[in-house]
């Protein structure tokens, strides 16, 4: 079996800036389709589509774009790809002590201190914060690096005050990993992520990390606060979900694609998760779109 390298992203600010501004038409973020980690702070626009948020043991879908905020070290994967459907997307990189960790203690910026504190278990923003937020992170591309520092402390202080948001983690995800842990849980994530279509066995999976099984499952709920098969389960809901809303194949094949090889548990978990039957889930999507 091919081992799977854990990926701890290195970031290089450019040259003259404290901070990375990056701007992807698309899906054109070539980083998006792995879990990863890095100690930078990580803000993320999503200009429209829908897509997967998966941050931490956290996975859900977002529609109609996303502003996220990823604290430093904890583990993620990317929100674009080939069928979200977003205009643009824009990552926004920093070190926690990019304004100096004394500046960052001056009583002015408590709010921003808070919010950082916040980001440990990911942070999603709401539309009403979107839509104030957004028009100046898309500004940002065309000001000058002093510019850019004064928009970014002003975004950050209008996250931290806002009350539009929901913690991502909010139930538990160990957030001061170890480098070997992060190492572990990267390894753990990617392989879900390439395989939760098919049957996953525990014994494959702790045995990629040098565990016996019943560690692996005490490590893992340690951890992320879930246990592994919940985790799965999640992923493939989440996936399931996505395609519901975008897709017009029948719900047997979405139960199917979805990684569930029993229709019966596949309704009773999604109804379980979203408190909606899938076709339930299906019609009022329908009915709100249109």
């Amino acid at each position: 079996m091919k081992k799977m390298s854990p990926t701890l992203e290195i970031i290089t600010p450019s040259f003259g800036s404290s901070f990375t501004f990056s701007r992807y038409v698309e899906n054109a973020n070539c980083k998006s389709d792995l879990w990863h980690y890095h100690p930078e702070i990580e803000l993320v626009f999503v200009n429209g589509g829908s897509g997967k948020r998966q941050i931490g043991s956290h996975i859900s879908y977002y529609s109609d774009g996303d502003l996220v905020l990823i604290g430093s070290n904890l583990p993620h994967c990317g929100f674009t790809n080939e069928q979200t459907g977003n205009k643009n997307e824009i990552v926004i990189q920093m070190p926690a002590d990019f304004l100096g960790s004394d500046f960052l203690n001056a009583p002015e910026l408590k709010n921003i201190q808070q919010l950082f504190k916040k980001a440990k278990g990911g942070i999603a923003f709401g539309k009403e914060t979107i839509n104030r937020i957004a028009p100046i992170i898309e500004e940002m591309e065309k000001r000058s690096n002093f510019d850019r520092l004064l928009r970014m402390i002003r975004i950050l202080n209008d996250l931290g005050v806002s009350d539009d948001y929901t913690i991502l983690n909010a139930d538990g995800f160990s957030l001061e990993l170890q480098v070997q842990d992060n190492d572990r849980i990267n390894v753990v994530f990617n392989y879900v992520k390439d395989h939760f279509q098919e049957p996953i066995q525990l014994d494959t999976v702790s045995n990629m990390v040098s565990m016996t099984t019943p560690s692996f499952c005490r490590y893992f709920k340690k951890i992320t606060n879930k246990t592994f098969t919940t985790f799965v389960n999640d992923y493939r809901l989440v996936h399931a979900s996505k395609l519901l809303s975008e897709n017009t194949k029948s719900i047997t094949e979405i139960c199917y694609e979805s990684g569930f090889n029993n229709f019966s548990h596949f309704n009773k978990s999604f109804k379980a998760f979203t408190g909606k039957s899938a076709s339930q889930y299906r019609h009022e999507l329908k009915s709100f779109i249109e």
